[in-house]
């Protein structure tokens, strides 16, 4: 099987309906995204697809390092994958839960497992949201609004 971006991203579609209809996301200068992720090439087309948003994009290579860049850095939001050497996303999601400084950030789990396992486990230990790769444009800019617009809030 010969790789392609769209096994990480799908369409761009969401419910059926184009995105190019919808608002754009509107947040202060300083909005920050952590993406964390193993996979390199994942991080550069999440980059890339957020890049129009006009937001600060972070990343960090495992959950270890994740961790730590959330507490220095606290995003807005943190973009999360499952599978990564040593931490992985449930359990990284765990411990910046437990953190005070962290506890409140919105958390997105994405995971190449769509099983309903793997979402109900993302959501117990804390995450916000779930979606699976690949990844429909559509549903995570539809996510990054919903969280977004609530984080703006507090």
């Amino acid at each position: 099987m010969a790789f392609n971006l769209k096994s990480i991203f799908g369409g761009s579609q969401h419910d059926g309906k184009e995105r190019r209809g919808d608002e754009r996301i509107k947040l202060p200068d300083d909005a920050t995204i952590l993406i964390v992720d193993d996979s390199r090439t994942a991080i550069a087309v999440l980059k890339k697809t957020l890049a129009p948003t006009g937001y600060s994009i972070i990343s960090a290579a495992d959950g270890e390092e994740g961790i730590e860049m959330a507490k220095q850095h606290q995003p807005d939001l943190i973009l999360m994958d499952v599978i990564m050497p040593g931490l992985n996303g449930f359990q990284a999601t765990r411990i910046l839960r437990k953190e005070p400084q962290t506890q409140k950030i919105p958390i997105i789990i994405i995971s190449g497992n769509e099983q309903a396992t793997e979402k109900f486990w993302g959501l117990r230990v804390g995450a916000n949201g779930f979606l699976p790769k690949p990844v429909a444009r559509g549903e995570l800019f539809h996510l990054l609004r919903e969280h977004l617009s609530k984080a703006e809030v507090l």
